[in-house]
């Protein structure tokens, strides 16, 4: 009998703990990628798809990596010719049940001061902060200089505050 309890106790854990697994699973990062910088390169950016498996809004509030000094939340646009690139302020929105792209002349994870330039090839983590969903971590792969990404349609003067 005591083994019985032991089993139904464990049992019971298990199912108090999953809501709390569950809602850290409901953001789902796919294919994180940023692409490799100059020597000398101050800034580099990431890209991702954000996926919201939750029936709730919830928010990109923030990211955090040691390759670089400041990581911010940025949305590249045209605007009267002109690209504008800005941090979004209060966070990007990712929809209940939707996904937001993160991609060039767009969203994007800012790389303020980074520590040393990025190399194809490499690899360097990166935590992602959501409102609801908490800390989401993932490893971002380094693709060469050149690749489908760094085409920046529109791309003529830049002002960037």
């Amino acid at each position: 009998m005591p083994r019985l309890l032991k089993l139904a106790a464990a049992a019971a854990l298990i199912a108090l703990s999953l809501p709390a697994f569950a809602q850290n699973a409901s953001i789902q990062v796919e294919k994180p990628s940023a692409r490799a910088t100059p020597g000398g390169a101050t800034t580099g950016a990431v890209y991702m798809t954000l996926d919201n498996k939750s029936n709730a809004e919830d928010r990109l509030t923030g990211a955090s990596s040691d390759v670089a000094g400041t990581l911010q939340i940025h949305e590249m646009k045209v605007v009267n010719g002109t690209m504008q690139m800005r941090e979004v302020a209060g966070g990007l929105a990712i929809p209940a049940g939707g996904s937001v792209v993160l991609k060039p002349g767009g969203y994007h994870v800012m790389l303020i001061g980074l520590k040393k330039p990025l190399k194809a090839g490499d690899s360097f983590p990166l935590t992602l902060q959501f409102q609801k969903a908490g800390n989401v971590s993932v490893t971002v792969p380094v693709q060469p200089m050149g690749g489908s990404h760094d085409a920046m349609p529109g791309m003529g003067h830049m002002d960037m505050k």
